[in-house]
């Protein structure tokens, strides 16, 4: 678990500065009073997919305290369900967390049986009897509880709950977040900053301790592998003094600070209120002071903060500047000129300070210029004529391809607005975080990403965004950048493909792993679901529309079974089809005309079983016992108004069938077949033999043959028009001859996107993915890293392409094609 890794950043966002969906769960009543946090997960497989599968997290995993919660969290790894379960963390000590979970009671829950390094025992406390496991040296207590199952790291926590033994009153505030929380998330985390604060890793004597940011605040996670997403709700009582509760009663406006900070600003923070009264009010309760509100800033509508080389300087946005600027004036000692515009030395120091704490502290403004409709504050001059000079040459924080980063993810208007790249986050960090976590954040790497913040307010809730994200670079033309990689649980055992999502049109990726486990990936590279599959699937994986819906199903078969599974995973009624002795060829699916009338052909040595859209045999094929056993996957081709089925069989004989099962064209010549499919090149059924000849048959039944002295394992591909070979390390299109590096390579594929031809094949030996066009010229930046062959797809509709293939033995890798 990396949960202390993400608050690490959280409080730094929380200091500086959906449609709700119901649910009934009695698992939060199980918790003892004042956790440090709580997690509600949705989906646990996708959570830790997730967790894993982050680049961003993986970086700061080395944190203040992670590893003794990670450690702690480790057997949490035996837990199997796809029910919601609640995790919670409670400092028992010092630095020290223990977390209890509460999960529903299902079969298989929490299995350890493959561990040999265990053991097992009954402990009675009170009557109550509590399983203590030993896995590997890692002690978990585990408690039966009505329905439910609650586990804890620790014995203590565990007595607790027994002695309470009747449910724990929650918290009213976290009970109205839980059940209004999203459960399409895999994730939901909760914390009480006005509460128990030391999971977020604040100094001591952080004034948020005294004056919070909220009461409880739900966040749900998501994650791919190179952003962080917190989206969520803070709550406040009108009774607290929270600081979300400056904005009560004022609606966001769009932050216009980014646009007069400069392009190398560290960070900015901007505030927004279309009402100062309203905030003046609220500023006076929250400070619990009487101050009469000044008209002086009633033309103010945004506060910002800009940080530049580890210094601050204030923004006060205004729709109306004479009566402020005319008070400047009457307070200034000297100006000066600067690139054409006026720099005010001021006899005001406290001015800004004064008037729009706690939006800004520790600040003294002793100069100020007036930029457009923005009055902007320094303690040194050289920080404003830095501003200047950037305003002045359009060069400012809004055009930095972080803020971009970020600014894609957040809304237009914000009442609250952080954005911060690594050395932002830095400065941030000696101000409001402990020591030891600090030292933590100046030994990580944290270039290349931007962390932000945004919080909306409307009718007394605050709307947070909280992102952490490696920052997107500008696409130059012609480049192939890594989109992800995801990490599976163990060796891939087939290559990634790419399957449509009927929902969205884009593309989603499928693999299976060695345990048989079948993974559905997003197209950001989270897992969306997993299959236990009893078998290896054969071949690729079919997509087809057996309702004639528009609704997809992936169709396929293993070793011993034909299944077709709907777009959850599940399986689809009759469609599970189980093949006595096994050893089945790949699935072969026709669809004669379009018509969506599939006819699914499962081969299993001699035996041919042709199957329609209802699952049963189809009675008119009589080709159910071939002479001798079916090779591959068998094929069909439609030439003109007439459809041919083609089997290979092992004696060299080439079946070429009408669709009723009987011989089309009649081949009396024995082929030696080659590891290679047949394809329908020139309009003629083509393959080849293990010796490198093309064997040719027409329509009429007329053979050729063409001899290219190919090695026995040679590779060949073909379209219509487009013939490819692969020998040793030649690759031939169209009859043009490409030598490539010594290695050893897969078989060629074609792809036909947006009318342009693309060859594909990989040196498995060096792990080299090369990418040609139809006329054997490469494209712009390849080969690329890549351990298997790949699928290649427009994957996100944006007319530039991706390519999947496997990258280690245990991951896949995603490039974009700009």
């Amino acid at each position: 678990m990396r949960l202390k890794v993400l608050f690490c950043l959280l409080p730094i966002l929380i200091a500086s500065c959906t449609k709700e969906v119901k649910t009934k769960d009695s698992l939060l009543e199980h918790l003892p009073p004042n956790p440090a946090l709580v997690l509600k997960i949705n989906n646990l497989g996708n959570f830790k997919s997730e967790l894993k599968n982050n680049s961003i997290l993986k970086n700061i995993e080395g944190f203040a305290h992670i590893e003794d919660i990670s450690n702690k969290t480790q057997g949490l790894n035996y837990l199997k369900t796809n029910k919601t379960i609640v995790l919670a963390f409670y400092e028992v000590g010092k630095d020290n967390y223990d977390f209890i979970m509460a999960a529903k009671k299902v079969s298989g829950l929490f299995n350890v049986d493959s561990v040999a390094n265990k053991t097992v025992e009954t402990l009675t406390y009170e009557g109550a009897n509590v399983t203590k496991y030993n896995v590997d040296g890692l002690e978990m207590f585990s408690l039966e509880k009505e329905n439910d199952i609650l586990m804890s790291s620790s014995m203590m926590l565990m007595e607790n709950l027994i002695r309470t033994n009747e449910n724990t009153p929650v918290d009213p505030t976290l009970k109205k977040l839980y059940q209004a929380s999203s459960t399409d998330k895999s994730a939901t985390l909760y914390i009480d900053p006005s509460g128990n604060t030391s999971l977020l890793a604040l100094k001591e004597q952080n004034e948020s301790r005294k004056n919070p940011f909220s009461s409880w605040v739900s966040l749900d996670f998501t994650a791919n592998s190179d952003e962080v997403n917190l989206n969520g709700v803070a709550m406040a009582p009108d009774s607290t003094k929270n600081f979300i509760n400056l904005f009560k009663g004022t609606s966001p406006l769009a932050n216009r600070t980014p646009s007069y900070a400069p392009l190398n600003s560290q960070a900015i923070i901007s505030y927004t209120f279309d009402d100062y009264q309203i905030f003046a009010k609220n500023q006076n309760n929250y400070l619990d002071r009487v101050k009469p509100t000044d008209s002086l800033f009633n033309t103010i509508e945004e506060v910002g903060l800009i940080f530049l080389n580890n210094e601050k300087v204030a923004l006060l946005k205004s729709f109306g500047t004479e009566g402020l600027y005319d008070y400047l004036s009457s307070r200034k000692t000297s100006s000066e000129d600067y690139q054409g515009s006026e720099i005010l030395v001021l006899d005001a120091p406290d001015l800004i300070e004064q008037n729009f704490t706690p939006l800004i502290k520790n600040f003294t403004s002793n100069f100020c210029t007036i930029l457009e409709n923005s009055f902007i504050f320094s303690e040194n001059k050289e920080a404003l004529q830095t501003i200047i000079s950037n305003h002045k040459s359009s060069s400012s924080f809004d055009n930095d391809q972080g803020y971009k980063t970020a600014k894609a993810s957040l809304a237009s208007e914000s009442s609250i607005l952080m954005v911060s790249n690594a050395s932002g986050i830095d400065f941030f960090s000696e101000q409001e975080l402990s020591p030891e976590v600090v030292e933590d954040i100046n030994e990580d790497d944290l270039d290349g990403q931007v962390f932000a913040s945004q919080m909306v307010m409307d009718n007394g809730f605050g709307h947070f965004n909280i992102l952490a994200s490696k920052i997107i670079k500008n696409q130059e033309k012609n480049t192939v950048s890594p989109l992800f990689t995801l990490e599976l649980n163990t060796d891939l055992a087939t290559d990634p493909q790419f399957v449509k999502n009927h929902r969205t049109r884009q593309q989603e990726i499928v693999v299976q792993d060695e345990n048989n486990v079948l993974y559905l990936i997003s197209t950001d590279g989270k897992v969306l679901w997993t299959k236990q599959l009893d078998g290896r699937i054969q071949g690729s994986i079919q997509q087809v529309d057996i309702y004639k819906n528009g609704k997809l199903q992936l169709a396929f078969t293993t070793n011993d079974q034909f299944l077709i599974l709907d777009r959850n995973g599940d399986e689809v009624a009759p469609f599970n089809i189980d093949f006595e002795a096994g050893n089945l060829n790949p699935l072969a699916v026709f669809d004669y005309d379009g018509s969506r009338n599939y006819r699914f052909v499962v081969t299993q040595g001699s035996k041919v079983f042709m199957y329609n859209n209802q699952g049963k045999i189809v009675r008119g094929f009589t080709f159910t016992d071939a002479p001798s056993n079916i090779l591959g996957t068998p094929q069909h081709f439609r030439v003109g108004n007439k459809d041919y089925l083609v089997f290979k069989q092992d004696n060299s004989t080439l079946r070429i069938l009408h669709r009723v099962g009987s011989d089309r064209i009649k081949i009396p010549e024995k082929i030696d077949f080659s590891n290679n499919d047949v394809f329908l090149y020139k309009n003629k059924f083509s393959v080849t033999n293990k010796t490198g000849v093309l064997h040719q048959i027409d329509t009429n039944g007329k053979l050729t043959a063409t001899n290219f002295n190919l090695n026995p394992d040679h590779g060949f591909y073909a379209t219509t028009n487009t013939l490819v070979l692969m020998d040793d390390n030649v690759l031939t299109i169209k009859g043009k001859k490409v030598e490539l590096e010594l290695g050893v390579y897969s078989k060629p594929k074609i792809f036909y996107i947006y009318d342009k031809i693309y060859v594909a094949v990989t040196d498995l030996q060096n792990h080299q993915i090369y990418l040609y066009d139809s006329q054997a010229e490469p494209i712009s930046n390849f080969p690329v890293f890549g351990s298997s062959l790949i699928d290649l797809s427009d994957m996100d509709n944006d007319k530039k392409l991706e390519l999947v293939a496997k990258d280690q033995d245990n991951s896949l890798i995603v490039y974009k094609i700009n």
